[in-house]
């Protein structure tokens, strides 16, 4: 590791060095004085010359090795950990405190109003420091004293069949109409469509199982027929297919489908749809049918069809239609 140095970025003076790799890490001194700075970095000196795996950073590797190949959404921790690492990593868990949270979920959400013009969800916030906060729980460190965004309530969009038409119609590449076909006819979670792999689409028995043999996801996976417009589908995907994915691009597994789903949308004219609302839909289609909860939740993966109910019941034609009746006058 390089020798630290103060810089001024965004009107706050940070320590900056190179790490063994050579790229350029950071980490916040907490001032806009420059002597103070100074000061404030001989301190640092002194904290980053901890005993070998005492620092939050190390501490987060650890656990996410661990994890690898054992937890599905493996690549959305790494993920998540690669935006907090600059702000946490070399930390001690004990200097983990209110106001250092609060201090990254602020960052946080300049960054993305910079990037994007809007601020980075507390959804993600919160999803990003709970990574940080499960490492030192695995690790059975405390003194670390958490504070993060809550849990935003969660979205409410679905489209209509008029909708989705427009949308499929507007796919400008066919491996994100393809994804768009499993996801609404399915009901699969995106991470679920994109890690399917052909020798679980079951043509005989017309069934795709979502889940992975052995594989531990604290989200569930269903077990789900296959529509005959899904089978027509990938019967004619498979005839071209170079990988052992079912969603796969220019010979290759695709790992995120954002961008060319963000396009299809803009190109539809809709606003406000993201992958994740098919899935959404999907239920929601169900329960306007008046297909029951319970059927629904096993479609949907749920291992508790409260959740089911609390979420979809009300888009059923029988919800409360009992208790209509006891005021008709």
């Amino acid at each position: 590791m390089s020798e630290l140095r103060t810089k001024l970025y965004r009107g706050t003076w940070y320590a900056v060095w190179n790490d063994p790799s050579g790229a350029t890490q950071r980490r916040s001194l907490r001032t806009k004085d420059r002597e103070e700075a100074e000061r404030r970095l001989i301190d640092l000196k002194v904290e980053m010359a901890a005993p070998p795996g005492s620092l939050v950073g190390e501490i987060v590797d650890a656990y996410l090795a661990e994890k690898e190949g054992r937890i599905t959404d493996h690549e959305r921790l790494k993920y998540g950990w690669e935006k907090a690492k600059w702000h946490f990593s070399y930390l001690r868990p004990d200097q983990i405190t209110r106001d250092v949270c609060r201090e990254y979920a602020e960052a946080r959400r300049k960054e993305g109003e910079e990037a994007r013009g809007r601020p980075t969800g507390d959804g993600t916030i919160l999803k990003e420091i709970n990574i940080i906060r499960q490492a030192l729980n695995w690790r059975g460190v405390q003194g670390a004293v958490f504070e993060a965004p809550s849990q935003p309530p969660p979205r409410d969009r679905h489209l209509t069949r008029a909708e989705f038409a427009k949308l499929l119609a507007s796919c400008g590449m066919s491996h994100i109409r393809l994804f768009m076909v499993l996801a609404l006819s399915t009901a699969g979670r995106k991470s679920a469509i994109l890690q399917l792999t052909w020798d679980r689409v079951d043509f005989d028995r017309e069934q795709i199982r979502l889940a992975v043999v052995g594989e531990r996801n604290r989200k569930g996976r269903a077990l789900v027929p296959m529509t005959d417009r899904v089978k027509a589908e990938l019967l004619e995907a498979k005839k071209g297919a170079v990988t052992p994915y079912v969603i796969e691009y220019a010979g290759s597994k695709v790992l995120n489908i954002k961008k060319g789903f963000a396009a299809a949308v803009k190109r539809a004219g809709l606003e406000d749809v993201t992958p994740h609302d098919l899935r959404h839909s999907a239920a929601v289609w169900m329960a306007e049918q008046g297909i029951p909860m319970d059927e629904i939740a096993q479609f949907l993966g749920h291992s508790d069809p409260r959740i089911t109910y609390r979420v979809y019941a009300r888009y059923s034609p029988k919800y409360l239609k009992k208790a209509a009746t006891a005021l008709e006058f």
